[in-house]
């Protein structure tokens, strides 16, 4: 099989691009930056932004399928530059999957149902938010939107939605939180439980997603949640990837959200000041998504997809802090 991989560089991407790669498919892959890890794996790269549409157009051509991990994550920046890449990005994708004939798993988000309260085991029935504190959920439901709604119209699709992916390699979510480690509170009288991703069984779910997309599959038109079914506390989670570190825990305690929360549009009004650059430390968008909970029923995903978990948490651990032993953390240092 030929396959695109958008983003192909990125975390998720790149363990994407390796099993494929693995088991003998061709393997394109497009992102901005060259890498050499892609490069062992003989990975076709094609240098471009998926705002780009004809570069989307021309990588695409002649594959069977896409997987379109590509995005702009974070809290901070310009709402129309998550716009460009998030939902114009997708669009490109659509239409050369189109063009293309192929198939196309794409990852999303569960942030595009949070809407501030508890997802305490939702199941895919819950609606989009009807109203988001952050460009980067808005446009993944937007996004979302888009490829359902052109699933078995234009082209076989389906929608996953990996949770907070974690695991060796992570150059985003563990650095920062090593970052602020000293400027942490945890929010909220008592810890409420959230669900994660190791980061090999979320590039699994997308290979099994690709394996079984097809014109009638029950896949088409279907988003899905991914995590590891082990739900555990906010602060247990949070303490035990600094664990894996070699790091010291957060302990500190705020038990009333709402200063954070008024905190946090503070900071945001503060870095929509002209010449502010960077990204807030705190907002709106991340005092929900640390005081409360969300964690997931799988049983669409284990029905439909055949997901189970083959790395535990535990395990990932585990193989995190050895990792990170033969690479300690910049972060950290």
């Amino acid at each position: 099989m030929k396959v695109l991989v958008t983003g192909g560089g990125g975390f998720l991407g790149a363990a994407v691009c390796r099993r494929l790669a693995e088991r003998g498919d061709t393997v394109h892959a497009l992102q901005r930056h060259r890498s050499a890890a892609l490069d062992e794996l003989g990975v076709v790269q094609h240098l471009a932004d998926v705002r780009d549409r004809g570069a989307v157009l021309a990588a695409a051509e002649l594959c069977d399928a896409v997987v379109h991990c590509a995005a702009k994550a974070g809290v901070g920046g310009r709402a129309r530059d998550y716009e460009h890449v998030n939902v114009d990005g997708t669009r490109h994708v659509l239409e050369a999957c189109a063009r293309a004939g192929a198939r196309l798993v794409h990852t999303s988000s569960p942030s595009v149902v949070h809407a501030g309260r508890d997802l305490a085991g939702v199941d895919e029935s819950v609606p989009y938010a009807r109203r988001f504190l952050a460009a980067y959920p808005r446009t993944k439901a937007a996004a979302e939107g888009l490829v359902l709604g052109a699933a078995g119209r234009l082209v076989p699709a389906v929608a996953l939605r990996p949770h907070l992916i974690w695991g060796p390699g992570d150059p985003h979510f563990l650095p920062r939180l090593a970052a602020r480690r000293h400027r942490l509170w945890l929010l909220g009288r008592t810890d409420k439980p959230v669900d994660t991703v190791y980061i090999d069984n979320a590039a699994e779910a997308h290979v099994r997603a690709l394996d079984l997309l097809e014109p009638g599959s029950p896949l088409v038109g279907r988003a899905y949640f991914i995590s590891q079914g082990e739900p555990r506390g906010m602060g247990a989670w949070l303490n035990s990837l600094l664990a894996a570190a070699g790091l010291p825990p957060v302990t500190r305690r705020l038990p009333f959200v709402r200063p954070a929360y008024a905190a946090g549009a503070l900071v945001e009004a503060a870095y929509r000041v002209p010449g502010v650059r960077g990204e807030p430390p705190l907002t709106r968008f991340l005092v929900n998504q640390a005081s409360t909970a969300h964690w997931f029923d799988l049983s669409a995903a284990r029905r439909d997809l055949g997901y189970r978990p083959s790395v535990d948490t535990a395990t990932g651990l585990a193989r995190l802090a050895a990792h990170l032993e033969r690479r300690p953390l910049r972060a950290a240092r």
